[in-house]
């Protein structure tokens, strides 16, 4: 089997990839009908493509997902009611002349023939192919790297995204990502949306809302079927979490929302089923997998003495939003000490994480707003309570930790408002010579809130002066670790609502080591 060399995946799109591997393919067709990709091709079996994720230095988990028809209504993917062998090999070269490591695992229905294969052994700081087969059918290539080992100091590009809503507009973003050849990609929530299709939808999503297992596998596998998607997933290793619409929007540990069609007890069978498709469909360690009703999804990865990433969960643990949810003034509700967004385990596993700190930069991967934003102009203060604005003093907490502890640099990444901005995160708002902590991107949306547009929201950034840029388009964040600096590029498409938006930067910053500022660039 001939297969695509990196160059031409990434300058070729999805179309290099399925094309090279699976001939004419679902993948192949949906790459020439831009926000088809739904149909089967007959007797194809990977149409959901490939994936990797949670990269250590000698391990990366690898992962797919066997749907001959990956729209079928049981949510299923077409599957027989029974298991299928799965055949997976990882080489240092595209075309597996070089083989390091191979193996064989089980695609059951229980798991929607998902397949997560922890594959050990590997060198640290090294770059592999991947790819996997069950019968004569054999999957498209994937693209991976583990973690540089401790101890070094290897530069890294890494890309973040969040929001893509597949009714709201094409995931050409994920293609622009993929072709800045990113070493690693987070995600940071609002993969998938529960909601049944709207009016005036640019693209067709199936089924109803969300509520059951057969409709969260439904969901994921449609959102699995775009090329841009999968060939994002193809380039890089992936570490994902959650926000709410992965579940239901803005839930809060086991409160539905106000307007929640599951209300009260069946609200937790609905966790439960949506905890399960998200294992199912992303690449994540045995470690995640969930357990009834919990699941845990923080975790930490070191990307050598360069990085750690410290990836958070802001839902499952969290109290009830205050004041009734929403942006709120005068919310003393908020103020409360022991209101959590965290919960007190995880607050404790990021502190001691902060004082155990070896990395040049500590890296938050987390979902909500974390700087304090008064989003009411004038004399009132309005505050989010969904964000960490309604949990202040454990915001607060962690703030102060990360200024005084082991953390070198401090660096916060934030997705769910579907805009772009940068803030610097102080240990006293209000004060202009307040001590500065860390820093803050917050990445846009991939399509959610549809084109956007160029107001400058200029009266937010006037009511709050930590707050250093905004943008209201579509896109992701580009960054650069080094020794010495962290660099930021605000990545934005000037549309979703059609396929094939060019791609520009609207915006960059650096910020220098030691140094917990946004330096334009």
């Amino acid at each position: 089997m001939s297969t695509p060399s990196r160059r031409s995946v990434l300058l070729g799109g999805a179309g290099a990839l399925g094309l090279a591997a699976l001939g004419a393919s679902g993948l192949a067709r949906a790459t020439a009908a831009p926000g088809a990709g739904l149909a089967a091709a007959p007797g194809a079996v990977f149409n959901l493509g490939v994936a990797s994720g949670d990269p250590y230095a000698d391990s990366v988990v690898l992962w797919t997902r066997l749907a001959r028809n990956p729209v079928a209504e049981d949510g299923l993917g077409g599957m027989p009611p029974r298991g299928q062998v799965v055949e997976w090999q990882i080489a240092k070269d595209e075309k597996f002349t070089d083989l390091v490591r191979h193996g064989r695992t089980w695609a059951s229905p229980e798991s929607a023939h998902s397949v997560h294969v922890e594959a050990d052994g590997l060198a640290p700081g090294t770059e592999y192919f991947y790819r996997f087969r069950t019968g004569s059918e054999i999957s498209p290539v994937g693209r991976t790297r583990t973690a540089p080992a401790p101890g070094q100091m290897s530069d890294l590009t890494m890309c973040f995204a969040s929001c893509s809503h597949y009714g709201q507009g094409y995931f050409t973003a994920y293609r622009h990502l993929a072709q800045d050849e990113p070493g690693l990609i987070l995600h940071l929530g609002d993969y998938q949306y529960e909601y049944a299709a709207g009016a005036n939808e640019v693209r067709k999503v199936l089924g109803p809302e969300t509520i059951r297992l057969a409709d969260y596998r439904l969901r994921h596998a449609q959102y699995k079927t775009d090329p841009d998607l999968q060939l994002a997933h193809a380039t890089a290793p992936w570490l994902v979490v959650w926000d709410d619409h992965e579940t239901e929007n803005n839930w809060a540990d086991e409160v539905p929302e106000d307007s929640s069609q599951t209300p009260g007890a069946a609200f937790l069978t609905r966790r439960k089923a949506a905890f399960q498709a998200y294992y199912e469909n992303m690449p994540l360690r045995r470690t995640a997998r969930p357990n009834g009703v919990d699941m845990r999804l923080y975790r930490r990865l070191a990307w050598g003495d360069l990085a750690t990433f410290h990836m958070l969960d802001t839902r499952q643990y969290r109290d009830n939003q205050a004041c009734g949810d929403g942006v709120k003034a005068n919310c003393a509700e908020r103020l409360t000490p022991t209101r959590s967004i965290t919960g007190d385990e995880q607050e404790k596993w990021i502190v001691d994480g902060f004082n155990a700190s070896r990395a040049r930069w500590d890296v938050l991967g987390q979902q909500v707003f974390f700087a304090q934003i008064d989003l009411t102009p004038g004399a009132a203060e309005g505050y989010n309570m969904d964000a960490w604005d309604g949990y202040k003093v454990n915001r607060d907490r962690i703030a102060t930790a990360m200024g005084h502890s082991a953390v070198r640099n401090g660096v916060v990444l934030t997705g769910d408002v579907h805009r772009h901005w940068a803030a610097e995160i102080k240990e006293t708002y209000g004060q202009p010579d307040s001590k500065g902590v860390g820093v803050e991107l917050v990445t846009t949306s991939v399509t959610s809130g549809r084109d956007g547009d160029d107001n400058p929201n200029q009266a937010v950034l006037d009511e709050n002066p930590h707050v250093k840029f905004h943008r209201n388009r579509r896109g992701y964040i580009r960054t650069r670790f080094t020794a010495d600096e962290l660099r930021a590029d605000y990545r934005v498409l000037p549309y979703v609502t059609k396929p094939d938006a060019p791609v520009s930067t609207a915006a960059s910053f650096v910020v220098e080591d030691r140094v917990p500022a946004l330096n334009p660039a």
